[in-house]
């Protein structure tokens, strides 16, 4: 049995979708979880509200993952409430459209802020903790975008595959500390980010790209999340965990 009594987990962007999900399986498996949200806080107190009925602790906290204070106060306050962190989820990312002659810097200066930032900030801000404990584990979430690449989406994309290149250099640099890195790579998850894009004029066309003829649900990519931050992935570290229904293939 997974097991996570006594730990605490930090979830970016865990008000809703995947990292809402996270949070509920982390607290079902005994974790004391913290939450950020950006606008979602109706949802972010609902999340709270259920862990707690769980018998858990749950702090929400406002952050914009694009600003270092932001990211860096997140953390702190964990500790504070908690005593420490045993789990980061880097789960807050933006998913926009834009074709690369019409990209403003606008649209790409904050999909570079939220999705690689971000968790530049919020990881830096937790390791000297994690090293202190001589423990801990980082989930990043990156996407079969960041593999394949994603038409009208280059931005997206780009910033997904740094996610992938950060979880390997990651995994190196923070071994001998006892600090296991890793990433789930999703494909097509029918989230309040993409429940638009699946019902729209191409979503069939998405949905026939997957093996398994569907989009996945929030709770099939807490999962995963949860098993590589637990004691059975503990020889697992710098992996990239393909999560998309069969639609990209990779090694």
């Amino acid at each position: 049995m997974i097991d996570f009594k006594d730990q605490v987990v930090l979830i970016t962007g865990g008000s809703r979708g995947i990292g809402a999900e996270a949070a509920r399986l982390f607290a079902e498996l005994g974790a004391d979880v913290a939450i950020s949200y950006l606008n979602s806080k109706p949802s972010a107190d609902a999340i709270r509200a259920e862990i707690e009925k769980l018998g858990r602790r749950c702090r929400i906290l406002m952050a914009d993952m694009a600003e270092r204070a932001d990211c860096e106060a997140l953390v702190e306050k964990t500790v504070e409430e908690f005593g420490r962190i045993d789990v980061l989820v880097n789960n807050a990312g933006i998913w926009t459209e834009a074709a690369i002659e019409d990209m403003s810097d606008e649209i790409l200066d904050r999909t570079i802020d939220v999705n690689i930032k971000g968790c530049f900030y919020t990881t830096s801000a937790v390791v000297p903790y994690m090293k202190k404990q001589k423990s801990g584990n980082i989930i990043l979430i990156s996407s079969t975008a960041g593999q394949r690449g994603e038409a009208g989406h280059s931005h997206y994309a780009a910033s997904k595959g740094a996610l992938i290149s950060l979880t390997k250099s990651l995994a190196a640099e923070l071994a001998p500390f006892n600090i296991r890195v890793n990433c789930v790579a999703p494909g097509w998850v029918d989230t309040d980010m993409s429940h638009d894009a699946l019902r729209g004029h191409d979503g069939r066309k998405y949905l026939s790209l997957i093996p398994l003829g569907r989009a996945a649900r929030p709770s099939e990519l807490a999962c995963p999340i949860v098993f590589l931050a637990s004691q059975w992935a503990s020889f697992i570290t710098g992996e990239i965990l393909n999560v998309n229904g069969g639609a990209v293939l990779v090694g």
